[in-house]
């Protein structure tokens, strides 16, 4: 289906005059309904990806948008869905294809959130939940389907009387991300048992070999919006680095939650074990932290992003499956415990913060194994960044302390090992635990985090 294939990458001239700013979403052509709905919201004017890809989208054209996380793609491509979806009621109307359980829980309540005085229904199709209550809420045919690929497949394979025969829009959002966990296949398959016939809107944060290949298969004669093509953090960002001796990075971190506590962070590790280990020192330490990362199940993942959401908990840690899409409104600080190894990780990893206008620190940690890391970093972003102010003597003193909740955390740590090895459930580390139980006689002084 190589019908656009010339003019896949063509910018539209023809479009050019319609970029003068418009001021609201009623400019873009949005009808009053929804543009009520966008100001209940809190969305008072469009971001840029939506001044360029609303219009197209609402004439019916297939787009393509290279916009960066954070930049308003779900408005993009939600609102022409739900005024589509005015004009003719249909079930089963549009599928939206995500890479990751979470950001496919967010595009849902968005959707919810967008079409609720028109009483749009959303089912979210994604691994880790029980395949038959999902069978349920498929039969009674939503409107829209948000679903990861894999998932997806399952049910069009083996759920009976399901089908998307009738499908009037696909979107693929992060759709560099989707083909770079390989679900290339899943994406075949989807697009082999869904109508020809249909509109396609594809948004991914780069132009990648792979996106150009699904472009040029799912996309008829598209008209691409893209808002940044350099790499870039936003403005009101305030980006820092501090330089540290691998082994007292903890109690930098510690130096750091305390310096600037009042804060919610985001602290970013390299992998699961660590994000885990980190949250229980922390926790020793009397610090409200709780960890998400990709071997927690699913229930226990949306269980911390909502406690942090809700601003019960004040620290977040995760590894990278949190740092794409995920938009917490209020985090102030974002940390990069362990520096990101493609740089472009770092972009979205502080795009967790200052979002949406707001004001937001980052702060990266550097060790001696780090440098070279750090130096792409700051080529990729094209500025030298500050040092943190540091009273390197008020870390030192922070260092006993740390080592005895660091010892307490290794062994909590084994202890959830042998409990899951026992009975194979994972463990959000929100329960207290015998070690933590022994050690609350008096041991530590609760710091207010």
């Amino acid at each position: 289906m190589a019908a656009g294939e010339e003019e896949g990458s063509v910018a539209q001239p023809e479009q050019e005059p319609a970029v003068e700013e418009p001021r609201s979403f009623k400019d873009l052509g949005v009808t009053d309904v929804l543009c009520e709905a966008c100001d209940q919201l809190g969305w008072k004017v469009p971001t840029k990806i939506q001044i360029e890809a609303i219009p197209v989208a609402l004439q019916g054209r297939d787009v393509i948008g290279l916009a960066e996380t954070g930049s308003g793609k779900t408005g993009a491509f939600a609102l022409p869905i739900l005024q589509a979806l005015l004009e003719t009621p249909q079930r089963l109307f549009a599928l939206v294809l995500t890479p990751t359980r979470e950001l496919a829980f967010q595009i849902s309540e968005q959707f919810e959130a967008l079409g609720s005085s028109i009483g749009v229904q959303s089912t979210v199709i994604v691994g880790g939940i029980d395949t038959m209550s999902q069978s349920l809420a498929l039969a009674k045919k939503p409107h829209v389907i948000i679903a990861t690929p894999g998932r997806l497949v399952d049910h069009l394979e083996n759920t009976k009387g399901f089908n998307l025969r009738a499908l009037k829009f696909l979107v693929m959002d992060e759709a560099d991300r989707i083909l770079n966990m390989d679900f290339e296949t899943e994406v075949d398959k989807i697009l082999k048992v869904i109508p020809r016939d249909r509109k396609t809107f594809l948004f991914s944060a780069t132009m990648t070999k792979k996106v150009q290949k699904l472009q040029r298969a799912a996309l008829k004669n598209p008209v691409k919006c893209a808002v940044s093509s350099k790499y870039q953090t936003v403005e009101k960002l305030q980006q820092y680095y501090i330089f540290i001796p691998s082994k007292f990075k903890d109690s930098y971190l510690v130096y750091i939650l305390n310096e600037l506590a009042g804060n919610s962070f985001m602290i970013f590790c390299s992998t699961c074990n660590n994000t885990q280990r980190t949250a229980l020192l922390l926790r020793n330490l009397g610090f409200t932290a709780i960890p998400l990362h990709g071997q927690m199940s699913q229930n226990k993942r949306l269980g911390s992003l909502n406690k942090f959401k809700a601003k019960a908990r004040s620290i977040l840690l995760a590894t990278d499956v949190a740092s794409r899409g995920l938009d917490i409104p209020h985090v102030d600080v974002v940390i990069n415990f362990d520096i990101p190894t493609h740089s472009k990780d770092y972009i979205h990893r502080v795009g967790r913060t200052a979002r949406a206008g707001r004001s937001g620190k980052s702060i990266t940690f550097v060790t001696q194994y780090d440098v070279e890391l750090f130096q792409r970093i700051e080529h990729l972003i094209g500025k030298k960044l500050p040092a943190f102010p540091m009273q390197e003597e008020e870390v030192m003193m922070l260092t006993e302390r740390v080592a005895e909740a660091q010892r307490f955390a290794r062994m909590e740590l084994r202890e959830q090992g042998e409990k899951k090895r026992s009975r194979n459930d994972d463990d959000d580390t929100e329960e207290a635990l015998g070690v933590r139980n022994k050690v609350a006689g008096g041991k530590k002084k609760k710091r207010k985090a």
